[in-house]
């Protein structure tokens, strides 16, 4: 079979040459396919069946049983709330539904989750007695948790007092002096007034504390308490207390301050301090551990 170019007349032996030759001498591509649609020639170099996306959209359609989901379209049915009849695609969901009542929610299930109906029902709530005040008072069971039942906050509070008092408080250590025994109040007086009436750290007096200040014993009377020969009644001397704010005696408490210092800043000479009472600071170690460091023997003795 020849091949003739349409533009020269020139004879091929084949479409491959005849396509070849047109391209390169006339510059030009004929055309390989042709549209299935409007019949028109055109040129591409894979396999096409439409010349045009406007040829392809009018040739092929997915409209109704056209499209390749086709499953038979809407059909009519009732509604099973208000009886109206309405057009929907059939599916697999229970239920049907016109679009008003799907709008308007009046498909949906309420639960009922009140008291019995509620799948996590205990008995609802039961009746105890108040611990602090006596009072009667309802409870779920699951808000009785610990060993006693409150009616308040303010019974909270009150019971927190009594309960986590003294040896009832999980960091009680056995406590300290109780009594502090005579002389205590007649030195604490004399010691307000010697620094008076204000902290002989930081200065804050009775006016800025709203009370008195403390009175701290500079050589603590535990290690008097602990002293085989000493008495409590021992550490009450005007030379082994000053006064201090709330929170310089804690400070003092801990340590932060050395006696030295302390008795000081009190205007307490050293001489003076040195005679306390027979339990000095000589006698005892630095760190407060109560154990007495023995005195050298007077010389001849």
């Amino acid at each position: 079979m020849v091949d003739t170019c349409p533009t020269c007349g020139e004879a091929f032996d084949s479409r491959r040459g005849l396509a070849v030759h047109h391209s390169r001498v006339h510059e030009e591509i004929l055309p390989n396919r042709e549209c299935d649609h409007c019949g028109e020639l055109f040129d591409c170099e894979y396999e096409k069946r439409y010349c045009s996306d406007s040829c392809h959209d009018e040739a092929v359609s997915f409209e109704g049983a056209n499209n390749p989901n086709y499953d038979g379209g809407k059909t009519e049915t009732e509604c099973d709330i208000c009886g109206n009849r309405f057009e929907y695609y059939p599916s697999a969901k229970p239920g049907c539904f016109c679009p008003e009542c799907v709008e308007t929610a009046n498909w949906r299930h309420e639960r009922q989750i009140e008291g019995e109906d509620n799948p996590n029902w205990k008995g609802g709530k039961l009746t105890f007695t108040c611990d602090q005040c006596g009072d009667r008072v309802e409870r779920y069971p699951s808000q009785i948790q610990g060993e006693v039942t409150l009616c308040s906050r303010d019974c909270h509070s009150e019971w927190l007092s009594d309960a986590f008092t003294g040896d009832g408080h999980p960091n009680w250590l056995g406590g300290g002096i109780d009594d502090y025994g005579p002389g205590w109040n007649a030195v604490r007086e004399r010691a307000l007034d010697r620094d008076g009436h204000a902290c002989v750290v930081c200065g804050d007096d009775a006016d800025n504390i709203g009370r008195n200040p403390d009175v701290h014993h500079v050589v603590p009377v535990r290690l008097f308490a602990a002293s085989p020969v000493l008495a409590v009644r021992d550490a009450h001397t005007l030379d082994n207390v000053v006064s201090l704010c709330p929170a310089c005696h804690r400070r003092a408490e801990f340590g932060q301050f050395s006696r030295a210092e302390l008795r000081w800043r009190a205007g307490i000479a050293f001489r003076q301090a040195m005679a306390v009472s027979a339990c000095g600071p000589a006698d005892f170690d630095g760190q407060g551990s109560g154990r007495a460091v023995p005195r050298s023997p007077a010389p001849g003795a």
